[in-house]
């Protein structure tokens, strides 16, 4: 007897495993297979090997600067959103783990023993006494014969929903890097226009203080005072300004990073910063199935797949089995005497009837969830293609702007000396001198904003390729 049920075990356990889960492919990407063209664009034609550079160029190789490189590591060992990811990762693998042992039978060993006195009136001898029954088995309890996939769908799922967190926790860690990068660069740039104020009102107060010792000599006219008192005054109110935004950037850097900062690991303006890794100007699209973001929602596409699978299966009869054997006697020291052996073997079938409406709606639940996340899939692809020509797009001019403002600098600061030799002599009034002196300021703020749009669109670009996510 015993033979015939593990050979009915085998027999069951190998009709199991007939999937109806449906078969997946995937979705053709709703985007275009080259990156846009026109002047806002780079003309570089790529070559093959600079078709995956961004995605394999470790982060250490990409930002190396030190101090950059110092500060991007405390980040990914203290920032609370990254270890959030983590331990998302980590739960869900052992959810994954969880469904994965239903494939298997649960094999639990029991042992129970009663003592029961039974009055004369229920005993079976007509006379007062005392039961006793001792047990000891071995066998499955509740284990599930997949003969319609449903709990292997259903282990599909799962596994699929892991990997979306571990794709999840990649996205974090790139966008982390990035953020780390772009604070620390606007960190520097503060600075560098933090310097600047001081240097221009170090430099206007100078100026007011000669323009006053003229007008108690009766050269300059009141009007000039009061002119260069204006521009101490906007001087004065950009110090401050520019010394708040310094405080906030650094607490905002502290905030991501996680950790408190040493004062070397800090910038002390843009001389510090060093340079960033060039990166090839165009790639095609192609490398967007290789982003983590874009990875995750493929995967949570195939887990929707996946429960179809299971919905589908809900339609067929399920069968569980309960078996056990062992030995069982009425004194605690035969249980290991000839004679003792007990087996049970409880097979449930269950076979749906009246819950054709039911389910039938859990498989259109399932189905809309396959449409909704292949929707998302396809949106977030999209958005990946528009991240990553837009930073082309301001990568192709960025030069050009930079090219552009170093000039307009140059030619103010002429404009400025010019003017100050006018006035001291005599051929303009103080007024040309302030304007050409804003005008200066302007360009030269502009300057340090370019080149902080130049470095941060490095960041962008390498961080929308899919870069950062490995060590």
């Amino acid at each position: 007897m015993i033979r015939s049920i593990v050979t009915a075990h085998i027999v069951l356990i190998c009709l199991a495993g007939c999937s109806m889960k449906p078969d997946y492919v995937r979705p053709e990407a709703p985007i275009s297979v080259a990156w846009p063209t026109g002047p806002a664009y780079k003309s570089n034609s790529p070559q093959t090997e600079d078709l995956t550079v961004a995605y394999k160029l470790k982060w250490n190789e990409f930002y190396v600067h030190p101090q950059l490189q110092k500060l991007i590591a405390l980040a990914l060992a203290n920032n609370r959103d990254l270890r959030v990811a983590s331990l998302n990762v980590e739960k869900s693998r052992a959810q994954y783990r969880i469904r994965r042992a239903d494939l298997v039978p649960t094999i639990a060993a029991s042992g129970s023993g009663t003592v029961q006195r039974l009055p004369a009136d229920v005993s079976p001898s007509g006379q007062a006494m005392i039961a006793r029954n001792y047990n000891l088995s071995l066998g499955l309890s509740s284990y599930e014969i997949d003969l319609f996939g449903r709990v292997q769908s259903l282990k599909d799922q799962v596994l699929e929903q892991y990997l979306a967190t571990e794709q999840a926790r990649h996205s974090v860690q790139i966008s982390l890097i990035a953020e780390v990068a772009n604070n620390y660069l606007t960190l520097a740039a503060d600075k560098e226009r933090l310097k600047l104020a001081r240097e221009t009102l170090a430099s206007q107060q100078a100026s007011y203080q000669l323009i006053q010792s003229r007008f108690m000599a009766g050269a300059s006219s009141e009007l000039d005072l009061h002119q260069a008192q204006t521009s101490v005054d906007a001087a004065r109110v950009d110090v401050a300004r520019y010394t708040s935004l310094v405080a906030q950037d650094e607490n905002l850097l502290t905030l991501v990073v996680g950790t408190q900062l040493a004062a070397e690991l800090l910038p002390t303006g843009f001389s510090s910063v060093g340079t960033l890794r060039e990166l090839p100007p165009g790639v095609p699209s192609e490398v967007l199935q290789r982003r983590p973001d874009v990875m995750q929602a493929e995967l949570l596409l195939k887990a929707a797949n996946a429960n179809i699978g299971a919905a589908r299966a809900a339609f067929f009869p399920r069968i569980t089995l309960n078996t056990s054997i062992g030995t069982s006697s009425d004194q605690l020291t035969g249980l290991f005497s000839p004679g003792s052996l007990a087996w049970g073997f409880a097979p449930q079938f269950t076979l749906p009837i009246f819950d054709y409406g039911r389910n039938m709606a859990g498989l259109t639940v399932a189905e809309r969830d396959r449409d909704i996340y292949l929707a998302q899939y396809d949106k977030t692809i999209q958005s990946a293609f528009r991240e990553v020509a837009d930073a082309l797009a301001q990568n192709g001019t960025v030069s050009e702007q930079l090219q552009a403002q170093q000039s307009l600098t140059e030619t103010t600061a002429k404009s400025y000396r010019l003017s100050q030799a006018r006035y001291q002599g005599g051929a303009a009034s103080y007024l040309n001198v302030l304007d050409s002196q804003r005008s200066l300021y302007r360009a030269q703020q502009g300057l340090i904003s370019v080149n902080l749009t130049r470095l941060t669109n490095q960041v962008t670009l390498y961080k929308v390729l899919g870069g950062g996510s490995e060590q």
